[in-house]
């Protein structure tokens, strides 16, 4: 898409327009009914601005471009200084790989023409595409007509590096209570605090505990938020035995790159000493003489990083990043991911439209385009792909920043996924999506966003030697986190991602973040639950499917067949060798069968999959805890909720992986289906020439081999299967 781009610099020698002396200069950049302003500038006859703005070539409705300096209107003569025009054919273009075009000056000339005795202007005018490096910073005609334009520009943010930090809390020793001397020690508890993550031990009630319990907390580089321990008596939060603040960086906290055990310490607690007072003492490094005060108590800690887990943010069945975070065990890039955000059409109602599209780290938010139903964004994302076995979201979300301020929050306009492993190489996918969100009032289908999505691979073995290795870091095998606990530090990492992204300028807002995350996918919904139930039946109905081909057989429904089929049965009676070979070569059969049926495009959301019923959202769309009256009937239904949303994940799960069977042949992952049957096809052909007794000898000694010949790293087989896709992707 071509741009007609205008640069100003700088001005000199402006003649002075009020009675005082004074100028206060601003540049108007004028073309058709389009107009750009810059900043206007104190008393400066020299002013220099240094703003791009560009015109969209499609809209275009005049033929002469305008450039005036004017003056502020409280002036007593005309505003207009001087001015500068164009003609619109006589620009040059510049394309992308071209040095950026020199800037000139040009005189100034009053409204009718007449060349001024002084004032210069410096410009740089030029034809370009969305590549040239001014469009990012450019003042947009479609986008940029208010004054306030930090909230619309394009930018791209990045996920600060979230690691894991692991603490063992072992002992205590010799610890006093706060109270008058004599009085018994209370049970006591270690509290693990960092930031707004909070842990706790269990009680013990002795002056030298032993808790040896072990917690995980989310840490973000750059660690500003210290570690503190604390040792209270239940019951006496308010008046702790003792605290100790350890700031989260090396040397205090040491790296464990390779899930090697780390050495424990033992820590003085401090009496005296208030949290801010202590967070003061790690800041600047002074000791606070009360502070500093510390008696015989001690206790015992095991803290590291853990950097060679990845650490989730999003839901594992559409992450868009399985990277460890230790730098030195990530793998090399594969291919190169290309997304063109180019439109949408069909928005209900005139809005204030931008998307932001999120994969790995990277987050890229396009324009804000002003007051339409059907934007043109026409803005190309890149990313470097790790894994195929990732998603990349893209969502569209109303600013309502630009008529209203405070507490409001952009709205939802609809969001697509779009997973790797489905997508041909080197092909262009250029489709319309379906925009849809959910309300408490229904399913509410809110327009099309046109993408351009390619994937470029840049390095084949790779890919593919991918599809046998374990989808997470080898640490998430040999030291497993529980489900439960995985849960929790996944929601306090995408608080974490959340709150930085909010703190940049212009802010990533939270809702925002949320929506992209998913930050509430681990509630009970029983929509949810219907659809999973549903996924399961139709994973059955093939199975049903066999039985009633089977009970035609049995039938002489078709007499034909049956034949064959008791000649196919004496065959295999006969040669026994020749099951598994045949079985294996009509899987190659069905696959090679299925290629011309192959889906030629991602799926969107499916709506009848998703069970998006209006009488049920109301339950999904409640608080949690919930709002309905009576203290029992709350208690029991947030139980009732909570477990329910476990069950639903566990049949989640299920459903995954039957669906993921039916992928091996299905040509949604192009390359895990062309690997799978070309095995077959191989297996085939050496099982036709190996006898049957080896392998069954073969297969039986290798299920039953020793402990110590098995890996605790997963199999090849079960990584290719974990990498296949599934229908997850695609619920709401």
């Amino acid at each position: 898409m071509w741009y007609l781009y205008v640069s100003v610099v700088k001005a000199r020698d402006l003649p002075t327009m009020d009675i005082t002396g004074a100028l206060d200069p601003y540049v108007e950049v004028k073309l058709g009914n389009f107009k750009g302003v810059t900043r206007h500038l104190v008393k400066n006859p020299n002013p220099v601005w240094r703003q791009t703005f560009a015109f969209s070539r499609d809209h275009l409705q005049s033929n002469q471009l305008e450039v005036m300096v004017k003056a502020d209107k409280d002036v007593l003569c005309d505003d207009l200084v001087g001015r500068v025009l164009f003609d619109i054919s006589d620009v040059p273009s510049r394309l992308p790989r071209d040095s950026p075009l020199a800037p000139q000056w040009y005189c100034l000339s009053d409204a009718h023409g007449n060349k001024l005795r002084h004032g210069e202007i410096m410009l740089a005018v030029w034809d370009g595409t969305q590549a040239d490096e001014a469009f990012p910073e450019a003042c947009h005609s479609d986008a940029h007509s208010l004054r306030s334009q930090t909230n619309t520009r394009p930018k791209v943010y990045y996920s600060p590096k979230l690691i894991y930090l692991k603490v063992s809390v072992i002992e205590a020793q010799d610890l006093q209570p706060k109270k008058k001397k004599g009085q018994p020690l209370a049970p006591t508890i270690a509290k693990i605090q960092m930031g707004s993550q909070v842990r706790r031990t269990r009680p013990q009630g002795s002056s030298n505990p032993k808790w040896n319990e072990e917690f995980m907390l989310v840490a973000s580089e750059p660690f500003e938020d210290p570690l503190v321990v604390t040792v209270e008596e239940r019951g006496r939060d308010e008046d702790p035995v003792g605290r100790v603040i350890i700031p989260v960086a090396s040397p205090y906290v040491p790296r464990n790159d390779l899930a090697k055990s780390v050495p424990s310490k033992w820590f003085n607690l401090a009496r005296e000493m208030t949290l801010d007072k202590a967070a003061a003492d790690v800041t600047t490094g002074v000791k606070n003489k009360e502070s500093s005060m510390t008696f015989a108590s001690k206790i015992h800690l095991k803290m590291s990083l853990e950097t060679a887990y990845h650490v989730l943010d999003e839901s594992t069945h559409y992450s868009s990043d399985l990277q460890p975070a230790a730098n030195k065990l990530r793998k090399s890039a594969i291919g190169i991911l290309e997304v063109g955000i180019l439109s949408a059409r069909n928005l209900a109602g005139v809005k204030n439209p931008y998307c932001v599209a999120k994969y790995g780290a990277k987050w890229v938010r396009t324009r804000t385009l002003l007051n339409t139903a059907a934007p043109q964004w026409n803005e190309q994302c890149i990313w470097e792909v790790f894994d195929l076995s990732t998603v990349i979201t893209v969502a569209v979300f109303d600013n309502m920043h630009i008529s209203s301020h405070g507490d409001a929050k952009d709205q939802r306009i609809g969001k697509v996924r779009v997973r790797l492993a489905t997508l041909e190489l080197d092909r262009t996918y250029t489709h319309y999506h379906p925009l849809m969100v959910l309300s408490s009032s229904g399913l509410k289908r809110t327009g099309e966003l046109q993408l351009a999505v390619r994937f470029t691979c840049t390095a084949w073995a790779n890919m593919l030697a991918q599809y046998g290795r374990p989808l997470l870091p080898k640490m998430h095998y040999t030291n497993p986190i529980s489900v439960l606990q995985q849960d929790y530090l996944r929601f306090q990492a995408m608080q974490v991602v959340a709150t930085r992204l909010s703190r940049a300028e212009p802010p990533l807002r939270r809702e925002v973040v949320e929506y992209m995350l998913d930050v509430d996918s681990h509630m009970f919904s029983l929509r949810r639950s219907k659809a999973n139930f549903y996924r399961i039946t139709l994973l059955f109905s093939g199975a049903d499917a066999v039985g009633n081909w089977f009970d035609g057989i049995c039938q002489w429904k078709n007499p034909l067949t049956t034949i064959l089929v008791h000649l196919l049965v004496l065959i295999l009676v006969c040669y026994p060798e020749l099951i598994l070979p045949t079985v294996l070569l009509y899987l190659f059969m069905i696959g090679a069968w299925n290629y011309r049926r192959r889906e030629r495009q991602p799926q969107h959301m499916d709506t009848v999959l998703s069970n998006a019923q209006p009488d049920e959202l109301d339950e999904e769309f409640d608080t949690f805890p919930t709002s309905k009256p009576g203290d029992i009937v709350r208690m029991r239904y947030d139980r009732l909720r909570s477990i329910a949303g476990r069950v639903q994940t566990v049949v989640g799960d299920l459903a995954t992986q039957g669906e993921r069977a039916q992928s091996l042949l299905s040509w949604r992952d192009p390359r895990a289906t062309a690997i799978f049957i070309t095995l077959s096809f191989f297996a085939a052909i050496v099982l036709y020439v190996t006898p049957f007794q080896v392998v069954a000898t073969f297969a039986g000694f290798y299920l039953l081999r020793h402990p110590r010949l098995r890996s605790k790293q997963p199999s090849m087989p079960f990584n290719f299967y974990k990498r296949l896709p599934a229908k997850g992707d695609t619920l709401l």
